[in-house]
């Protein structure tokens, strides 16, 4: 029989790459200097490189030493401390030379700056320019003028233009190219400016004055980040990150890019380029816990405007400007990272019910009020009617949190979250005066029906374990969670079982955990897709945080650390890991992977570094309906200050 053709093999992996990003949109440069991934001028726009799920033919800009064959990594890279400008340094026999990447925050346009500078000798340099906006589908028209010293490029597919400025490009056949020479001591700055095509040229700015503002900003944001434990750099890379996925708006993406694959040559591959209520309310409520606040007020407003009066239509998710119709297709001009098809833009799990989604967002609400966000009148008004929406909705089957392509099933971590829901909405209304008694028994009621029904029919006594679904045999990772949202305390046998069939079941050889099996006993698909996938990042986090509240705390700590030596150079995280082909799968850099993150960096400091004092306990006489999840916040950050 003939054998299947195996996927193509990049020489560059996904950990190759380093994010830069506005907070309006970002890009992904490789350790060679090239741009492979751009969307201009949102997260949500369609890419004008592509490259990094096809070829160069689909766009990119590189810049480095001037070589006749593949372009070289360079020899060193970093982020510039507390910010996300991204440095690559490269060591050539006449010289050493460094190019500087960043985007400008608080600009009306989308711009990437890349400024080259001598640091020894003479250094030959070449920039490759290939423009293809349409995920790589369109040929723009260039056309060229100057203004001074400086030359003008300017790529336009209707309706955008992207001006280059900087060094006279030269024409190509392939785009356009620049060769230069660099001395130690001397600065060039090349300037990408997105513009709409309608509208006159971009006025010229200083890249200099542009990378001040904004990296003053950004250390000054990362410098008070609460945390002071041992892992701060983690902790402080992650924070960036995410910070970087705030859009100015208030709405927070899931991840810059689309369709990176979850496994090499499958199908799993989607585009996160969108606000999930639940991936934004976990980031609001981590960045909450570190002090910041500004990102979850943004985001508070945000939701406000989408939601409305609208939460009897809650969506899973929604386009940056509240856009709640999000197609799915498939590009078929593009061959996919790796082979890795089909390549999606848009994203169909827009149209699911995920029943956890408010239970995130009123926990997120509840942090982001501990953490010193003043009460709204119009997020109370909000937080009833998810409540009301959950009490309609949670004894329905969903899709759940991994958005399964399946049948719907009664997830357990759905109806927890639904639990959770309820939870933190008495706790924030009995801050509220003028609620009354009979409004706080009435959700009382519901939460502990939740509560029993959970109990009841999600888990499996024989084998002393919560299941995936009720009436289910299988194990699922986001089990882990009942414990952190003080669905039941850590020493409850129940949960104490669940994490030890969890990591005895779902583990892989390095100890790292996947979601779920995504093939029963008899080999059957179970989540309506083909193939398999990584082990889960989160998942893994999950794990350590759980191990951590157990008492397993030197076991936690192993896991943490070896989880992070799986971050790439610059402490970035995609969604999986491989374990077979030891490397990083899925969309890159991913929230939901550096927010577990700082969650189980903040638990290990609670339970005891050196440093820290440990967590406090819950005060004598405490009424129960204090949920543990929000004390276990509210007592990590005071700690952390």
């Amino acid at each position: 029989m003939p054998t299947a053709a195996l996927p193509r093999r990049s020489r560059f992996l996904i950990e190759d790459h380093g994010l830069i990003g506005s907070t309006a949109t970002g890009a992904l440069v490789r350790n060679d200097g090239t741009v492979t991934w751009a969307c201009l001028p949102r997260f949500d726009s369609s890419a004008v490189f592509a490259a990094l799920l096809g070829t160069e033919e689909h766009g990119f800009w590189r810049l480095g030493p001037t070589t006749d064959g593949e372009p070289a990594a360079a020899d060193r890279r970093c982020y510039r401390e507390g910010t996300m400008s991204l440095e690559h340094d490269w060591d050539t026999p006449t010289g050493s030379v460094r190019v500087t990447d960043f985007m400008p925050l608080g600009t009306r346009t989308s711009q990437i700056i890349r400024s080259v500078e001598g640091l020894s000798g003479t250094v030959t340099m070449t920039s490759k320019f290939r423009a293809r906006p349409g995920y790589g589908a369109h040929a723009p028209l260039y056309t060229r003028t100057s203004r001074g010293a400086t030359a003008r490029l300017c790529a336009t597919v209707h309706p955008d233009s992207y001006w280059l400025d900087g060094p006279h490009h030269v024409l190509t056949r392939a785009g356009a190219r620049c060769d230069f020479t660099i001395t130690a001591g001397e600065r060039i700055a090349f300037t990408l400016t997105w513009s709409p095509s309608s509208h006159p040229a971009p006025d010229l700015r200083s890249p200099r004055s542009a990378r001040t503002r904004t990296e003053v900003a950004l250390h000054e944001w990362a410098s008070r980040c609460a945390y002071q434990g041992p892992y701060r750099e983690a902790v402080v890379r992650s924070a960036l990150v995410l910070k970087s996925l705030c859009h100015p708006g208030g709405g927070i993406v899931a991840a810059p890019t689309t369709s990176l694959p979850e496994q090499i040559g499958g199908e799993r591959n989607w585009d996160y380029r969108y606000v999930w209520l639940r991936d934004s309310a976990l980031t609001v409520t981590t960045l909450a816990r570190l002090g910041h606040t500004e990102e979850a007020d943004a985001w508070r407003d945000w939701l406000l405007a989408v939601l409305g009066t609208d939460v009897p239509n809650l969506q899973v998710l929604y386009g940056l400007h509240g856009e709640h119709h999000l197609p799915e297709r498939e590009l078929e001009h593009l061959p996919g990272y790796e082979d890795s098809r089909p390549v999606r833009v848009g994203n169909g799990a827009a149209g699911q019910l995920q029943l956890d989604v408010a239970g995130e967002v009123a926990d997120a609400l509840l942090a982001a009020e501990n953490a010193g966000l003043p009460d709204s009148l119009d997020a109370d008004a909000m937080l009833r009617a998810l409540a009301r929406w959950t009490e309609h909705h949670w004894t329905e089957r969903d899709e759940g949190i991994w958005e399964v392509r399946g049948p719907r099933r009664h997830f357990v971590h759905s109806k927890v979250m639904a639990w959770v829901a309820v939870d933190r909405t008495l706790t924030l209304l009995r801050r509220r005066p003028a609620t009354t008694a009979a409004e706080l028994a009435h959700w009382e009621r519901l939460r502990d029906r939740i509560h029993a029904d959970v109990c009841e029919r999600g888990y499996d006594p024989e084998r002393n374990t919560f299941t995936q679904y009720y009436g289910g045999k299988e194990l699922d990772a986001s089990l882990l969670l009942i414990p952190q949202v003080g669905f039941l305390p850590p020493d409850d046998k129940r949960v104490i079982g669940t994490i030890e069939a969890i990591q005895r079941e779902l583990s892989t050889e390095d100890g790292f955990v996947l979601r779920y099996p995504t093939h029963d006993e008899s080999g059957n698909n179970v989540d309506g897709l083909s193939g398999h996938e990584g082990a889960f990042l989160a998942c893994s986090f999950w794990l350590a945080d759980d191990l951590a509240m157990i008492g397993r705390v030197q076991e936690a700590r192993e896991l943490f650390d070896r989880l992070l030596a799986l971050r790439n150079d610059v402490g970035l995280l995609a969604e999986e890991w491989d374990p077979r082909l030891k490397r990083q799968v899925g969309n890159f850099p991913q929230a939901f992977s550096h927010v577990p993150l700082i969650d189980t960096a903040l638990r290990l400091a609670a339970c005891g570094d050196a440093h820290l004092p440990a967590q406090r306990a819950q005060p004598a006489g405490a009424p129960p309906e204090r949920e543990q999840g929000t004390l276990t916040i509210a007592g990590v950050r005071q700690e952390c200050r």
